[in-house]
């Protein structure tokens, strides 16, 4: 109880509440999820020619031939060069970044969702059914298992399908027209793209 005093006066006396100390100063949001792809061009594609999102800007190249500035700014191979980046304005959602490097020490990941530091990219969707037609018709690769309608547990009311794009990298479609479970017992709620003006 004392360090729970203690802690209150000293925010109080900086001027911030326990919400404030616990955050990034300032964060207001999601602002972009980046991406190196292994070829700028087809990833640019995808996510225009399948996916629907619309290039806003490419700039690059990036590197250091003579110094650090990749090592420091970034932690990759000081000789590591960013060919050219890419951002995609996908619907509602926050914007993807997609890079292009060549690196003396580059690696090919072929990733699965279950390994340490893997991630993928989830769209919201209207009928995740109607996505698994379409891409079925796109040739791209969707789980056998899937659309999935989850009716239990905090996340009822979901409907989810996971694909992958040419190079290997992880999406998923998920729907929630009717919201999900856990938003009748909940103060924080997770932000909604059925909902962009909120």
């Amino acid at each position: 109880m004392k360090i729970s005093i203690f802690s209150a006066t000293i925010l109080s006396l900086l001027g911030a509440t326990a919400a404030q100390a616990d955050m990034i100063p300032g964060m207001r949001g999601h602002d972009h999820t980046g991406v190196t792809v292994p070829n700028l061009e087809q990833a640019v594609g995808f996510f225009s020619d399948v996916i629907g999102c619309k290039k806003a800007m490419s700039f690059g190249p990036i590197g250091d031939d003579k110094g650090k500035f990749m090592e420091d700014a970034l932690g990759v191979d000081p000789k590591a060069v960013i060919k050219q980046i890419t951002l995609m304005r996908c619907g509602f959602g926050s914007n993807i970044e997609l890079f292009e490097y060549a690196a003396p020490d580059q690696k090919e990941i072929k990733q699965k969702n279950s390994d340490i530091g893997a991630f993928h990219i989830a769209f919201y969707v209207d009928d995740v059914a109607a996505v698994k037609t379409y891409l079925d018709s796109k040739g791209v690769a969707t789980r056998r298992l899937g659309p999935i309608p989850i009716s239990e547990g905090p996340a009822a009311g979901q409907t989810i399908l996971y694909f992958q794009a040419p190079w290997g990298l992880q999406f998923e479609a998920i729907s929630y027209p009717n919201g999900m479970a856990y938003e009748k017992t909940v103060e924080t709620k997770l932000w909604d793209p059925k909902k962009p003006a909120e």
